[in-house]
């Protein structure tokens, strides 16, 4: 199969737009862009988020045991893009706070989880992480469209009217 058509074919299912976040022992606050995240189990409470193999990023999240999940919003386009780039300070200059376990958040995300790593699977050039959640925003802490990723860029939703 072509990688390229498969990828593009891929493109045409429109995914949010997540920051994982995590604070390593050292201090430093880490973090990259995720499109791959997924509700698993409501009783427990499980997400889950695709990363990929070669992450330079995710082996030391793994360590911690534990990330963050920040939903961004339709304005964070170029946030999404910073965490996206490899080789600079991704969380300087940009608003966050801290969770109880010390992982850090987007201050003004849609909302946001926190976990602790509850299984890790090997799956192709992805390694699939399940996180338990722990604590998690208020629920209307912000009000706002979410960011889409969509053939290869960031969109906002074309909104219509709410259906039952």
């Amino acid at each position: 199969m072509d990688s390229r058509a498969y990828r593009d074919a891929l493109g045409r299912y429109a995914s949010g737009v997540v920051v994982i976040g995590a604070t390593a022992a050292d201090g430093q606050h880490l973090g990259f862009t995720c499109q791959s995240f997924h509700s698993v189990s409501l009783d427990p409470p499980l997400i889950s988020i695709s990363v990929a193999q070669t992450s330079t990023t995710y082996p030391m999240i793994r360590e911690t045991g534990r990330f963050a999940v920040s939903v961004l919003g339709d304005n964070h386009h170029e946030v999404a893009s910073a965490f996206a780039r490899k080789g600079i300070d991704r969380w300087g200059g940009v608003a966050h706070t801290g969770t109880g376990t010390g992982n850090p958040v987007l201050t003004e995300s849609l909302m946001w989880l926190d976990c602790e790593i509850d299984a890790e699977h090997e799956a192709g050039d992805h390694h699939i992480v399940v996180g338990r959640v722990l604590e998690m925003s208020q629920s209307e802490a912000h009000r706002g469209e979410p960011l889409l990723f969509y053939r290869g860029g960031f969109h906002r939703i074309a909104s219509l009217p709410a259906t039952a």
